[in-house]
């Protein structure tokens, strides 16, 4: 009896051992810097990495971090979701928290898909001499993996709504509640454009990758329709996720606000079907219908001015 105890115990930790290994988890940004140095110093003079190292001190943190159940910042899992980086260093290694929000925040959790990303082929090494068909491959390989590519504009702007709309799918909604009475801002004029172009840009591609390239108006305009986009599905994803009267505000002023700056191209097909069902699939092909299209003369008025970027 005692031996079959023992062999059931051994094949349930076994089991619990391949389930964490089974789970993608974040590698930190030393591994991504190694490679991408210019968009890692970028990073480092961001408020998303210097906040790691004062945010826990303020008086207004403090209150917060009481009403989400205490104990420090770094350690506690509803602060840890959007003001930290969780790595670890293999997939039953405890969890650390060493950094602000960083590469993996905005591109997914690496383990699975670092690797896959970085290879360009057997035996080559210098991605000029990548053969088109690898790098085909190499783009949906390491999309299937759980990486977001920088074209990817619909599922970085989601994963930058989930924080600044209070919007997380893991925040809990009687822990919101708590929170927003305790003075946790909400951010209803959170906007992807002045907030991805400022200080944290960092676009650094070939043939001149020491150059932090700014976009164009069609690239510009593509990404506002594409932020309101990613706003309207978070607002109205969140919206049930609490009945707390400031929370409930909040998510229906980012929802109409989304659909205010989104009227001006609604008589596009895919606009269109995100405003009548805000899904995430909608607002992919939203993304995706808009890659050659140039709605910069429509969305003009609304584009936050250059000096306004954060």
């Amino acid at each position: 009896m005692l031996k079959s105890v023992v062999r059931l115990l051994a094949l349930a930790l076994g089991l619990a051992v391949l389930d964490a290994q089974a789970q993608s988890f974040n590698e930190g940004a030393r591994k991504c810097e190694k490679c991408h140095e210019a968009e890692a110093e970028v990073w480092k003079k961001t408020k998303h990495n210097k906040s790691f190292q004062d945010i826990h001190k303020k008086e207004e943190s403090k209150k917060i971090l009481a009403a989400a159940g205490g104990g420090s910042m770094r350690a506690n899992p509803t602060c840890v979701l959007c003001h930290f980086t969780e790595t670890k260093a293999s997939p039953t290694a405890k969890p650390a928290v060493n950094s602000g929000p960083s590469c993996e925040s905005c591109h997914g959790a690496s383990s699975d898909w670092r690797d896959v990303h970085n290879n360009y082929g057997d035996g080559i090494e210098d991605p000029k001499k990548e053969s088109p068909a690898n790098k085909q491959k190499r783009l949906a390989d390491a999309r299937k993996s759980g990486m977001i590519w920088s074209f990817m504009t619909y599922d970085i702007a989601a994963n930058c709504m989930e924080c600044h709309g209070l919007a997380h799918p893991k925040l809990k909604g009687d822990v919101l509640s708590k929170m927003l009475e305790a003075g946790h801002p909400g951010e209803p004029e959170f906007e992807l454009l002045a907030y991805s172009q400022g200080s944290v840009r960092h676009r650094f591609y070939p043939p001149n990758i020491t150059t932090n390239a700014e976009m164009n108006a069609a690239e510009l305009a593509r990404l506002f329709v594409v932020g309101q986009a990613a706003k309207l599905v978070s607002a109205t994803a969140a919206a049930g996720k609490s009945d707390h009267p400031k929370y409930a505000a909040l998510q229906k002023k980012r929802a109409e606000d989304a659909r205010k700056a989104l009227a001006s191209v609604a008589d596009t097909a895919e606009v269109k079907a995100v405003l009548d069902k805000p899904t995430s699939d909608a607002a992919r092909k939203l993304a995706d219908a808009l890659k050659d299209k140039d709605v910069s003369a429509k969305v003009k008025a609304q584009l936050p001015a250059k000096g306004s970027y954060k």
